[in-house]
């Protein structure tokens, strides 16, 4: 029965991002306390960070789409185990952040849906399709 309540509640899915990585967490609706995350600091992708860390000229970003989409699909895996399968995006907040990281967080949101959860709140972005 609990599971069942679980499934209905639209828990937020909210992107902590610097130039050196990207986090997406979900939260609990009314305790914002966080039921599943990824990030690219996670230790699959440590072996990327450290040769970007090492090419010249450095890059003053150390992850890019492909590594949002990677955090997506973990992040979609992780909340199916934990038996969500809805979660909602601020678009405002979204929409607010500079254009070449919209672009670039394209792809966790398109991975996440992948994998089998709705994403309410995408459709309302330019880049979803």
């Amino acid at each position: 029965m609990k599971m069942s309540t679980v499934n209905h509640q639209r828990h937020l899915l909210r992107l902590v991002l610097s130039c050196r990585k990207i986090t997406a967490q979900v939260t609990h609706p009314q305790t914002a306390s966080i039921i599943a995350m990824a990030s690219s600091s996670e230790q699959e992708f440590t072996a990327e960070y450290r040769a970007k860390l090492n090419r010249f000229p450095r890059s003053h970003n150390m992850w890019d789409s492909k590594i949002a989409s990677r955090v997506g699909e973990k992040l979609g895996h992780r909340l199916k185990e934990a038996g969500i399968c809805n979660v909602e995006i601020d678009h405002q907040e979204e929409l607010a952040r500079p254009a070449h990281y919209r672009k670039m967080v394209s792809p966790l949101f398109q991975a996440v849906k992948r994998a089998g959860i709705a994403v309410a709140g995408g459709e309302k972005l330019e880049f979803w399709s």
